[in-house]
């Protein structure tokens, strides 16, 4: 059997708005991604219950439910990824630069929100690296872009968007990366 497509931006995005998401693409994708990172397991629960995200329609429809499972499947499998292949669902390259800036942002909040959802008895526990880590993201999050010259501006973002992908990996490896080692000090 083939490997799954991955899912796309612009595929998700559609998913949220049939639903009537409070959230778009790029938020959802950061709220399952710091959902998991924080040690969260989505297991045989909906997504959307998992991350209080409610819609207005009742319950997705097969296709739609089948697509999301699908996202956290392709989730868990990039963030752990040794090879480090994790990418926040963001819109293409060749979409407006305002367009990709304010979804980084919302992907950073969505990320903080499903990480406090998952864990927030660890937020005291977590490394001084992890910590400034998260509050990078919410400075991310919090920002509002400016922009003068496109040439330095597109190279801040390709900046901050590889610090958000790797941020995201150090904090999954933090507080999820040896949770499915088998522990060295069982006894047989």
């Amino acid at each position: 059997m083939a490997p799954a497509e991955l899912i796309g931006h612009e595929e998700l995005d559609g998913v949220a708005a049939r639903l009537k998401l409070a959230v778009d693409a790029s938020e959802l994708h950061g709220s399952l991604c710091g959902y998991l990172s924080g040690g969260g397991r989505v297991g045989r629960d909906a997504l959307l219950s998992v991350l209080q995200l409610d819609g207005e329609e009742v319950s997705p429809a097969a296709n739609d439910r089948a697509l999301l499972e699908r996202l956290v499947q392709q989730s868990e499998q990039e963030l752990a990824d040794p090879e480090l292949g994790f990418e926040p669902l963001l819109p293409a390259a060749d979409r407006p630069l305002e367009e990709r800036a304010e979804s980084l942002g919302d992907w950073c909040r969505g990320f903080l929100g499903g990480f406090g959802l998952a864990g927030p008895d660890k937020l005291g526990k977590l490394s001084d690296e992890a910590q400034e880590i998260l509050r990078d993201l919410a400075t991310i999050a919090a920002s509002e872009f400016e922009f003068s010259d496109s040439r330095d501006d597109e190279d801040a973002l390709i900046e901050l968007h590889e610090f958000v992908r790797v941020a995201a990996m150090l904090l999954h490896a933090e507080c999820v990366g040896g949770r499915n080692k088998p522990n060295s000090d069982t006894v047989h």
